[in-house]
C-alpha cells in the first residue's frame, strides 16, 4: 500500500501574469495536430488497402498500432506531466510529435497546461471550450484534407503536422513554467499496462478473422487478463504509482473515465464503418466520403465555443447526458436505416453524432480538471484520455470483427452501429450521476491523501 511519505512535494514556480493565452493557443494547436492525424487516415484506409494489398484485418492495425500506442503511453505521460510540469512535457511531445507523432505526451500535459494557466474554475470551462476547437477545426477539415491528399498519395498525409508544431513551440516559449513533482517513473506500471492493452486489442482484432476460440486469440486474452492484475496491483501498493487508485474514489472522475471511453467508441468507430462503407459499398472516393462527414464535423466545430457558457446555464450533468443520448440516437438512426439511403440523408443523420461532440467533450473535461487538486491534473488527464484512446482502439478492433464475421458487411455495420449507441446510452445513464465540483475541490489536500485513499474535503464533496 502507498504511504504518506511517498508523496513528493510541489514545487511551483512563480507566476507570470499575462502569459495564460500563449499557453491556451499552444494547447488548441497540439489537440489540433494530434486529432488531425486520427481523422485523415480513416479517410485514407481504402486506398491505403488497394496500395498494401491486406484486408479488414490490416487496415485495423493501421488505425490501432497508432491508437493503441497511444493509449499505452498515455499514463506515463500524464505522470510525467505532473512530475516534469506542463509545459515542458507538452514541448518535449510537440518536438516528439512532429517528428515521430510522440501524441501521447501532448495531450494530457496540454489539458493540464490549461489546468495551471487558468486556476479559476470557470476561466478553466471556457478555455476548456476553446481548447476543443482545436479537435473541432481538425475534424472539420480533416475528413477533406485526407481526401485530397489521397488523391495525390496516401503518404501524404502524414507530413501535415510540422507547421503546426512549430508555431505551437513559438507560442510555448511565452507561456508560464508548471509547477511539478520529483518522484520515480513507473516501470512495473508501464510495462503491464503496455501488454494488457496490446493483449486486448490483438485477441479482438484476430478474433474476427480466426474466431474467438482459435489458441492465439485465446493467449491474448489471457496475457492481457494477467498483465492487467499486475497493474492494478502495481498501482495499489507502488511507491510512484502512474495511476493512482484513490482518484477513482471521486466520483466525478470515475464517470468521466467513462464517459470518454463511450463517448469515443461511436465518435471514433463511426468514421472508420462509414468510410469503409461509403467508399466500398456506395463507390464514393476518398474526397467525396470526406465532404459526407464535413456536416458532421461543422456542427460540431459551430457549437463548441459556446459549449461552456451553455454549460455554466443548463449544468454540465444535462449537456453530457442529453449529448450521449443525442448521439445514440444518431448511431440507432444509421444502423437502421435502408442500404439503398442517400448519401445526403446519411450526412445529416451523422450529425447527430456530431453534436455530441460540443455537448459531452468540453464540459466532461472541464468537470474533470476542476475535480482533482492541481499537481494531479496530469495524471488524471492522463487516466481520462487512456480510456478514450482505449474505446477508439476496441472500437475499431470490434467493428473490424464484426464486418469481417456477419455474412455481409451491411449486417456488420448495423450491428456495430447499434453497439456504438448502446454504449453511448448507457454512459448517459452514467453521467446522471455527475456533480458540480465545490470552490475547494481543486485546492483541498495534498497529494498524499489522494493517492493513500485518505478522505479529504476535495475527494469527499465529489463522492
Amino acid at each position: 500500500m502507498t504511504t504518506l511519505a511517498s508523496a513528493a512535494p510541489v514545487i511551483t514556480p512563480p507566476r507570470r501574469p499575462g502569459h495564460a493565452g500563449a499557453a491556451l493557443a499552444a494547447a488548441v494547436l497540439g489537440f489540433f495536430v494530434i486529432t488531425l492525424d486520427a481523422v485523415v487516415v480513416n479517410v485514407a484506409l481504402p486506398s491505403i488497402r488497394a496500395d498494401l494489398g491486406d484486408g479488414i484485418t490490416g487496415l485495423q492495425w493501421v488505425v490501432d498500432g497508432y491508437t493503441l500506442l497511444f493509449a499505452a503511453v498515455m499514463l506515463s505521460a500524464g505522470a510525467l506531466s505532473d512530475r516534469v510540469g506542463a509545459r515542458r512535457a507538452f514541448s518535449a511531445g510537440i518536438g516528439l510529435f512532429v517528428l515521430a507523432s510522440a501524441a501521447a505526451v501532448i495531450m494530457p500535459s496540454s489539458m493540464a497546461l490549461l489546468g495551471h494557466a487558468y486556476p479559476d474554475p470557470v476561466r478553466r470551462a471556457r478555455a476548456v471550450a476553446v481548447w476543443a476547437i482545436g479537435a473541432s477545426v481538425a475534424s472539420s477539415c480533416g475528413p477533406v484534407l485526407g481526401g485530397v491528399l489521397t488523391l495525390v498519395s496516401w503518404r501524404a498525409i502524414f507530413y501535415i503536422n510540422v507547421p503546426a508544431g512549430a508555431v505551437a513551440l513559438l507560442l510555448l516559449a511565452r507561456a508560464e513554467r508548471s509547477p511539478h513533482r520529483k518522484v520515480g517513473f513507473d516501470w512495473v506500471g508501464q510495462g503491464s499496462a503496455v501488454l494488457a492493452m496490446g493483449g486486448l486489442t490483438y485477441g479482438a482484432i484476430e478474433a474476427g478473422a480466426a474466431g474467438l476460440t482459435a489458441p492465439r486469440v485465446l493467449t491474448a486474452f489471457i496475457v492481457a487478463a494477467a498483465a492487467f492484475a499486475v497493474f492494478v496491483l502495481s498501482q495499489a501498493r507502488g511507491a510512484h504509482p502512474m495511476m493512482p487508485l484513490g482518484l477513482f474514489r471521486a466520483r466525478n472522475v470515475s464517470i468521466a473515465v467513462a464517459v470518454g471511453f463511450a463517448f469515443i467508441v461511436g465518435y471514433f468507430g463511426l468514421p472508420f464503418v462509414m468510410s469503409l462503407y461509403l467508399q466500398q459499398q456506395r463507390g464514393l472516393s476518398a474526397l467525396g466520403a470526406g465532404v459526407a462527414f464535413l456536416p458532421m464535423m461543422l456542427i460540431g466545430l459551430a457549437l463548441t465555443p459556446f459549449s461552456a457558457r451553455i454549460a455554466e446555464r443548463a449544468g454540465a450533468r444535462l449537456l453530457v447526458c442529453g449529448g450521449l443520448a443525442v448521439m445514440a440516437l444518431g448511431l440507432a438512426a444509421l444502423a437502421m436505416v435502408p442500404a439503398a439511403t442517400p448519401v445526403w440523408l446519411l450526412a445529416a443523420l451523422m450529425m447527430l453524432v456530431g453534436l455530441g461532440g460540443p455537448l459531452v467533450m468540453p464540459p466532461v473535461t472541464g468537470v474533470l480538471l476542476n475535480s482533482v487538486p492541481a499537481h494531479l491534473s496530469g495524471t488524471a488527464s492522463g487516466v481520462f484520455n487512456t480510456g478514450r484512446q482505449v474505446g477508439g482502439a476496441l472500437a475499431v478492433a470490434v467493428f473490424g470483427a464484426l464486418l469481417a464475421g456477419q455474412g455481409t458487411f451491411q449486417h456488420g455495420m448495423r450491428v456495430s452501429l447499434l453497439v456504438a449507441a448502446a454504449v453511448a446510452l448507457a454512459a448517459a445513464a452514467g453521467a446522471a450521476a455527475l456533480r458540480t465540483p465545490g470552490p475547494t475541490a481543486r485546492d483541498a489536500g495534498p497529494v498524499a491523501d489522494v493517492v493513500t485513499g485518505r478522505e479529504t474535503t476535495a475527494l469527499a464533496e465529489l463522492r
